[in-house]
């Protein structure tokens, strides 16, 4: 019999009403693990105003203790890290390492919310006229919700949770119907961290779910990750009912590769950039230009590399890559690729397609693949494959290289590698997006730094993480106060 997840609402697990369900597959073996609730519009209607109930407490507890549970909710993760890994990569497809990895950067976020005391402050002047001073509160918003993707469960709840309760909000977390076992993991911790009832609730569902919470008059903010044209529709349907919204959406990563880069090292770094998480990560390096004389080099050492990865069960020793997370996922990327090559968009330098781990024969299996002389205007090159799938590109100069970088809509982040520090400074400086790296391959912002993204990347004015976060979550209220018992102005 396989688990059954079902909701968190107002302090109880419950599935009352939900009659439909989801069959949750573990990628690697294409096997039902779990069975997920879709949760129906009334049920949603019940927990957001739960939630409003809440927060109409929440918000007057002092924000020293509001953040005490977060202390115990970071003890509890790090404690059971390895067990929600494991859950992790039987829904995901990730392989252990990544997983844990996840998390740790996920208890970050918990970490930096920790600090709201000093991080929600605001500020004052006394006398701004004689007898009268001003101050500016960050107040919280009511109810916030985040929709949340496939490809990392356990940390990009993180990136929100913490922060949206820490400054007084009560939270809804509407997780990806593909993986909703690690956000059941996470809420069975945060049941024991002491979050009143109806602070914290887990609502799971598909679309009609996702409609009902962006519908509701109670929910004040919606965070969500996930492709662009479904963060173009909750962006677009959240702020014609008045509420703020943050989406990030998708993305197609570009990485410069000078002639003076430590050619070794970049390619270690490039092939966990490209190929870890099997590509479904919104950082991963989809695009690697290289410059000049790199060409030879980078091209012949990326594709011994891909080569060579070890493709498997990600809990099994030794496995560097695991599966996409599905079948239609894989069929879209294997699609994706068969028709670069018939329109002469790419070369297929190392293919990845038709393999299978050993010993795991009906996984969703895309071994690691190299494109190469990918055209810069073909769909090929503009499409986010979100695969564990490299296109090479070839520039005669740094110039040159950087309009390949920003001839795209996304602008989620972009890499150099180089030994020359004019070169960095002058990509740093020209580099059209919101996520830079300078001989790093995944420009992951730590935790105190907002996850920053342009142009079709994301949608919104306010980030996820650090103080972004605290900014989103909260809305400043300015006061304006005299106490003299006489009025001195004349006219």
């Amino acid at each position: 019999m396989v688990d059954q997840i079902v909701d968190f609402i107002n302090g109880q697990w419950t599935d009352a009403q939900a009659t439909n369900r989801l069959n949750i597959v573990n990628p690697a073996l294409a096997k039902p693990i779990a069975e997920v609730v879709l949760t129906p519009q009334e049920i949603v209607a019940q927990a957001v105003e739960a939630a409003h109930k809440a927060y109409l407490e929440w918000r007057r507890v002092p924000v020293g203790e509001r953040v005490q549970p977060l202390y115990k909710l970071k003890a509890l993760l790090e404690a059971n890290i390895e067990d929600i890994a494991r859950t992790i990569t039987n829904e995901c497809g990730k392989t252990y390492g990544e997983a844990i990895a996840e998390m740790r950067r996920g208890i970050e976020n918990v970490e930096v919310a920790a600090g709201m005391p000093s991080l929600i402050q605001g500020y004052n002047n006394e006398d701004i006229a004689s007898g009268i001073d001003e101050h500016m509160f960050r107040q919280p918003l009511g109810v916030a919700v985040a929709i949340t993707p496939f490809n990392f469960p356990g940390m990009i709840p993180l990136w929100f949770l913490p922060y949206a309760v820490a400054t007084g909000n009560a939270f809804i977390l509407k997780p990806s119907e593909k993986v909703p076992m690690t956000s059941a993991k996470m809420f069975a911790l945060i049941e024991q961290a002491g979050f009143p009832n109806g602070v914290l609730q887990l609502v799971n569902g598909s679309k009609e779910t996702v409609d009902a919470l962006l519908d509701h008059p109670l929910v004040k903010a919606v965070s969500f990750v996930g492709s662009t044209p479904v963060a173009k529709y909750i962006y677009s349907r959240a702020t014609a009912n008045g509420k703020r919204a943050q989406c990030q959406g998708g993305a197609k990563n570009p990485v410069v590769i000078m002639p003076d880069a430590d050619m070794d090292m970049t390619t270690r770094i490039m092939a966990d950039s490209a190929f870890g998480c099997a590509g479904q990560r919104c950082l991963a390096a989809s695009v690697a230009i290289t410059v000049g004389e790199a060409r030879t080099s980078f091209t012949e050492m990326i594709a011994d590399a891909a080569s060579s990865r070890v493709v498997g069960y990600g809990l099994d020793e030794g496995v560097q890559m695991g599966p996409v997370i599905s079948a239609e996922s894989k069929a879209r990327i294997e699609k994706i690729i068969a028709e670069g090559e018939r329109t002469g968009s790419a070369k297929v330098l190392v293919d990845g397609r038709g393999k299978a781990a050993s010993g795991y024969d009906d996984g969703y299996w895309i071994f690691p693949t190299v494109l190469d002389e990918v055209q810069p205007t073909s769909d090929l090159a503009r499409t986010e494959i979100f695969g564990p799938v490299l296109s090479l590109m070839h520039a005669t100069d740094i110039e040159q290289a950087i309009e390949l970088v920003n001839a795209r809509a996304f602008g989620n982040m972009a890499c150099i590698f180089t030994g020359s520090g004019a070169a960095a400074r002058k990509f740093r400086n020209e580099a059209d997006a919101g996520n830079v790296g300078i001989n790093i391959g995944v420009a992951a912002p730590m935790a105190y730094f907002p996850f920053s993204g342009w142009n079709e990347s994301f949608f919104g004015d306010l980030h996820g993480q650090g103080r972004h976060g605290v900014e989103f979550y909260t809305q400043t209220k300015v006061v304006v106060e005299r106490w003299p018992k006489t009025w001195s102005r004349t006219f």
